[in-house]
């Protein structure tokens, strides 16, 4: 078994920051695809960030420049440091990875960290 756990979400301002991360934990053989995914009310959810498993990334085209992705893959973590916050912003946070323990492939999903971007 295999979980995600979200941390960092929270208030903040218009213009602001924050870093957001996500470690997995349990039966990990190796981890591919980290991403990030956002779902703000009433929207689907979308792809923020993905970063491989040899630190190539790409971003949703609206937020390049102001996210960043990175990964720790000795700590199976990933984080996401978004900057240049607005208020459309304000979504759920996913994290998600393609996981292979032991026996197969998972793809896995953390239960979400809310991110608030109001003055």
């Amino acid at each position: 078994q295999v979980q995600l756990v979200e941390s960092g979400g929270g208030l903040v301002q218009p213009g602001g920051s924050l870093r957001l991360s996500c470690v997995a934990s349990g039966d990990i053989f190796t981890i591919n695809n980290m991403d990030w995914y956002r779902q703000a009310p009433g929207k689907q959810r979308e792809l923020v960030a993905r970063i491989t498993a040899s630190g190539s990334t790409n971003y949703a085209n609206s937020l390049k420049g102001r996210f960043t992705i990175s990964r720790d893959n000795a700590k199976n973590t990933v984080y996401l440091q978004m900057g240049s916050l607005r208020f459309e912003d304000t979504a759920v946070y996913y994290c998600h990875a393609d996981i292979y323990d032991s026996h197969e492939l998972l793809s896995s999903w953390g239960q979400g960290t809310q991110v608030t971007v109001s003055s």
